[in-house]
């Protein structure tokens, strides 16, 4: 039987959603072992003049306890 633990990440990029999904990933993945896998709970935006000048995600990130 597998132990599972779910840490809560939130991520940015100026490129898209799901780089800053990858970053956040990336990120965990250096002080936690095991990741399995990721839930993207919201997305949102951050807009000046007019424009999307940052992409968020709140990420649910799922890994193995050994």
């Amino acid at each position: 039987m597998a132990v599972m633990k779910v840490i809560e990440v939130l991520s940015n990029s100026t490129k898209s959603w799901e780089d800053a999904t990858a970053k956040g990933v990336a990120r965990a993945s250096k002080s936690v072992k095991n990741v399995k896998s990721a839930f993207v709970q919201s997305q949102s935006v951050v807009c000046k003049n007019g424009k999307v000048t940052e992409y968020r995600v709140n990420l649910k990130i799922s890994f193995e306890v050994k």
